[in-house]
């Protein structure tokens, strides 16, 4: 059976985090998004869940975690070259969001990571076929 993954984001700015995710060259899929929040296609079984602070906060009774001084959680997207990690991650710096390391090359894997402007990080990483 195949799983659908659904990463659940909270977000200040809905516009500018739909536009960032679009950059990167995902899709919204206006089926599942409002103005409270929108659906991110990122394959046929990741999606991610943006939703505003408001409604973020009816799916937890705890707090919502200030990305700028702590991690919620790191989440890892594989790729199907170093090219396309590192197209990524240029996309992403072009949209608006950050890094906070260097490309990293281990021989069995090529990785890297950027942050969406929410403080929201992911890896991306390219392994080689053993």
């Amino acid at each position: 059976m195949s799983r659908q993954v659904y990463l659940n984001f909270p977000v200040r700015d809905l516009a500018k985090s739909v536009a960032f995710y679009e950059a990167l060259g995902f899709q919204k899929n206006p089926q599942f998004s409002s103005d409270a929040g929108a659906c991110i296609v990122v394959s046929d079984t990741i999606l991610v869940m943006l939703s505003r602070h408001e409604l973020f906060r009816t799916f937890t009774p705890k707090e919502v975690c200030d990305t700028s001084r702590a991690v919620e959680v790191l989440v890892s997207l594989s790729c199907e070259s170093r090219d396309e990690v590192d197209a990524l991650v240029a996309r992403a710096l072009a949209a608006g969001g950050t890094t906070y390391d260097k490309s990293e090359d281990l021989g069995f894997m090529y990785s890297h990571s950027f942050v969406d402007p929410d403080g929201h990080g992911w890896g991306v990483l390219h392994l080689t076929a053993s």
